[in-house]
């Protein structure tokens, strides 16, 4: 296993990457500075998701340099992850196109897997200035805003009127509103990238279910936070949801808050 690594540590390598993303983001008034391009999937990718992933990446060498990183936009060991008993998956700009259309819905991701289970993780949301951060072991999570004092987060008892069910904005599927339909659902919100993770971990809503694809280093930082937090993530059928799959692809989950 690695070091252990403080997760105020782990805080300001993500303030420093959404750092770096904001320098982009504000000279992103025409498509020049925001130079965005298409990768292999067609997804797009911008110069400001190069640069955090390189700091990101750097960061944690520096602090864990035996521990192989699998990061969206090219990593360290990465294919020594596959079998390794710890690894970090890193997401430095989750929400590219949010990015792009500046919505300023998107964050930083940085989570620690330790034998197949998220441990640690810190999702930052640049734009707003707040950091979401959660140590499973420890069942500690907080929120902070530009730095200020870490307030204490915690999932909740659902209200006894229903659930408060937060969904994607752009994938919701009809898988997604058939298990939706087998609640009794209070409100139904629409959340982007890993803050929907962060809003079961916060106690702002109670379930989060995804009917559709993502990867390892979409979840891991948030899910670590709602663990911390005293949710849970699992399969639809209610079996633990496991990481470091071969291709780092995700099934459908389902993300319940206490």
């Amino acid at each position: 296993m690695p070091a252990p690594v403080a997760l105020e540590t782990l805080c300001a390598i993500a303030r420093e990457a959404g750092d770096i993303i904001m320098e982009h983001y504000r000279a992103g008034d025409t498509d020049a500075h925001i130079a965005s391009e298409r990768k292999d999937d067609d997804s797009p990718v911008t110069l400001a998701d190069l640069a955090a992933n390189r700091h990101i990446v750097a960061a944690l060498r520096k602090l864990t340099p035996d521990t192989p990183i699998i990061a969206e936009e090219g990593g360290f060991l990465e294919k020594e992850a596959v079998t390794a008993r710890a690894f970090w998956l890193v997401d430095p700009l989750d929400g590219t196109k949010s990015f792009i259309t500046r919505k300023g819905e998107f964050t930083v991701n940085i989570g620690l897997i330790e034998q197949g289970q998220p441990v640690q993780g810190v999702v930052y949301v640049p734009v707003q200035g707040m950091l979401y951060a959660g140590d499973a072991r420890a069942r500690r999570a907080f929120r902070q805003k530009d730095g200020g004092a870490p307030e204490p987060i915690a999932t909740r008892t659902p209200p006894a009127d229903g659930f408060d069910v937060v969904m994607s904005k752009s994938h919701l599927t009809p898988e997604t509103e058939a298990f939706i339909s087998q609640l009794t659902v209070r409100s139904t919100v629409a959340a982007a990238s890993s803050l929907k993770l962060c809003a079961v971990a916060c106690g702002e809503a109670d379930v989060y279910p995804r009917f559709g694809r993502t990867m390892e280093w979409d979840i891991a930082a948030g899910h670590a936070v709602l663990l911390a937090a005293g949710g849970r993530l699992e399969t639809p059928e209610g079996t633990p949801f496991a990481y470091q799959k071969p291709d780092f692809a995700n099934g459908y989950f389902v993300a319940w808050g206490r």
